[in-house]
């Protein structure tokens, strides 16, 4: 084991994973640090990639040189498009993997990566000297320098399992936790932690199934790969796609959890933490939604070569006993047996108000956070942040600018500055409501987007480029009318094609009016967006704020006049306020200067 790295990463989930792809492919030497290297990417809730607003995320982090989407394209065993009955701006890819096979590749592709090293060991310590972080200790005492930490622990840290009654430490069911950590990052990084939890549902053999009594759900005639980077043609060729199934609960399965809840882990149990609100356990719709008969359960297949299928929407705490007899309440899963049993999961997690939109800590220089860390839920919110927490570790260790993406360029801004902005009190999930600009940040065109950020940074290839720009001029062309250049072919636009060009010309143009508005007030917003505040600028000072405005702001110590006016419970007089004193402030200092010259 090397004692000194550029970058190190705690955590090989999706988060971490797309954070080392990212450091060692800018050139840095990278260690990853894993308490199992046999649970790298592991999906241990629903083996699906994408969805609502989900899906445009994930092919965000492809356009700029990240790994989900390719990994997805080799995994996947069903892919659909979302809301494809509505407008292209939320239309949404999702896949069901087959989630062995989404491991394996994906720890293949950290091996086969040159600058990156993996270790598994269990981070004890972050090492920090003069408010800068300078290494790690594991578990075993060695120290590893690095001049950058990124942390993506997920549930990890001081994780707890609950089943019914029963509660013991887990990361996930029958791997161990964290459990020194969050001591580390509390008294060596300043950093305040919270608690939230989360559930997952149980598996039942496929064998004991009768999908007679259930509708189908196949995935799209004409698959859409989800990385730009994909050869469609030859990719559907090969896909094999699995049907998923649809049933739903009933009155019968409601009295056998209502009669119950005593004995769940869920609403009154041990668990005191708030869990996701849009990904609710079996136990809290029934609560919150009496007047409610049925909830869909969708039966979704785990893999090609595993018998498990996963009951997606029946998430729950109940006790083993209790979850057989809801489960063979519902039609079709009469008979179904139990492989693994539903859970709930506790863990510590950091107020991402204590984080900056480039995900390093406000607390300590270098360190960065990303995932479930930050308090948010999915996979893909969490690769999102790995990569950009990734990204920016990698450019401030190269001197480089670091990178902040904006609310009206991606769903990925979005989610970094609504989370480092506005805080949470429950875990944030992504949605396509959340994006004010959803008509021009839409998956089709994630490529057109962020692709020159990618290669700005380093992560995409010169091959990859110049097919983008082919492709990207094609669109150009096509949008102009220019007749003799829709003669190329798709040969030269590999990966891309000409039908994908004239579908984004037509996606263009039938949004374009309305795009056009959408841009005007991004400019406009963007005239206070990027007008800086200083970092050491004390909002208790200005008489003019009520105390609230004082401590909202004081607490997330906005970087900018638009983040500012982003923060909850802040008016648009304090936005004024505010700015008359950074211009106040400025002047000041500029008068100074011109003093010292005369």
């Amino acid at each position: 084991m090397e004692k000194k790295y550029d970058v190190i990463v705690i955590g090989a989930g999706h988060a971490g994973c797309e954070a080392c792809l990212a450091s060692a492919r800018m050139g840095l030497k990278t260690l990853i640090i894993t308490l199992n290297v046999d649970s790298i990417a592991r999906m241990p809730c629903n083996p699906a990639i994408g969805g609502i607003a989900k899906g445009q995320m994930v092919r965000e982090i492809d356009a700029m040189g990240g790994e989900m989407a390719n990994i997805t394209d080799k995994a996947g065993l069903q892919f659909k498009v979302l809301n494809s009955s509505r407008g292209p701006a939320v239309w949404s890819p999702r896949a069901q993997c087959d989630k062995e096979l989404y491991s394996v590749y994906m720890s293949k592709s950290l091996q086969d990566q040159q600058n990156l090293d993996i270790l598994q060991s269990e981070a004890s310590e972050i090492i920090v000297k003069n408010a800068k972080v300078c290494g790690v200790k594991i578990l075993t005492g060695e120290t590893i320098e690095a001049a950058a930490v990124v942390v993506t622990t997920g549930t990890f840290l001081k994780g707890t399992i609950h089943l019914g009654k029963t509660f013991f430490n887990g990361g996930r069911f029958n791997e161990k936790p964290a459990s020194f950590l969050s001591d580390s990052l509390i008294k060596d990084c300043g950093l305040t932690l919270g608690r939230f939890k989360t559930t997952t549902t149980p598996r039942v053999n496929t064998k004991t199934i009768d999908y007679s009594k259930m509708t189908e759900q196949p995935g799209d005639e004409n698959p859409r790969p989800f990385s730009h980077f994909t050869e469609a043609q030859t990719w559907r060729k090969n896909l094999k796609q699995l049907s998923c199934w649809l049933t739903y609960t009933n009155p019968q399965t409601h009295k056998i959890v209502g009669d119950n809840l005593e004995l769940s882990s869920i609403p009154i149990g041990k668990v005191k933490s708030k869990s996701p609100r849009y990904c609710p356990a079996i136990e809290e719709k029934i609560e919150r939604y009496p007047e409610k008969t049925s909830h869909h359960i969708f039966v979704e297949p785990e893999g090609y070569n595993t018998n498990e299928v996963y009951l997606n929407g029946l998430y729950t705490g109940l006790p083993f006993d209790l979850q057989q007899q809801m489960i063979n309440s519902i039609a079709g899963l009469e008979n179904a047996k139990v492989i693994r049993y539903g859970y709930a999961i506790e863990y510590d997690y950091s107020s991402p108000l204590q984080i900056k939109r480039t995900l390093e800590a406000k607390t300590v220089e270098n360190l960065f956070l990303g995932g479930q860390i930050n308090g948010t839920t999915g996979y893909e919110e969490a690769a999102s942040q790995g990569f950009v927490a990734g990204v920016n570790a990698g450019l401030k260790v190269l001197g480089k600018d670091v990178l902040v993406l904006g609310r009206d360029e991606s769903y990925i801004g979005i989610l970094i500055d609504d989370i480092t902005t506005r805080g949470m009190d429950e875990p944030y999930r992504m949605f396509t409501s959340r994006a004010e600009y959803r008509l021009s940040i839409r998956n089709d065109n994630a490529d057109l987007r962020l692709t020159d950020i990618g290669r700005q940074i380093g992560l995409i290839s010169d091959d990859s480029y110049a097919k983008f720009e082919k492709y990207r001029k094609t669109v150009k062309d096509i949008y102009a009318g220019i007749e003799e250049n829709l003669l190329i072919t798709d040969d030269e636009l590999t990966p891309w094609s000409l039908e994908k060009a004239k579908e984004e010309v037509y996606i263009h143009k039938k949004y374009e009016g309305y795009i056009q508005i959408q841009e005007k007030m991004a400019n406009k917003m963007k005239k206070n967006e990027f007008k800086r505040i200083p970092d050491d600028f004390d909002y208790t000072k200005v008489d003019s704020f009520s105390a609230e405005t004082k401590q909202r702001l004081m607490e997330v110590r906005p970087q900018t006049i638009g983040q500012a006016s982003r923060v909850h419970a802040i008016k648009p007089s304090d936005i004024a306020i505010l700015t008359i004193y950074i211009e106040k402030i400025k002047k000041e200092k500029k008068q100074k200067r011109d003093e010292k010259q005369d």
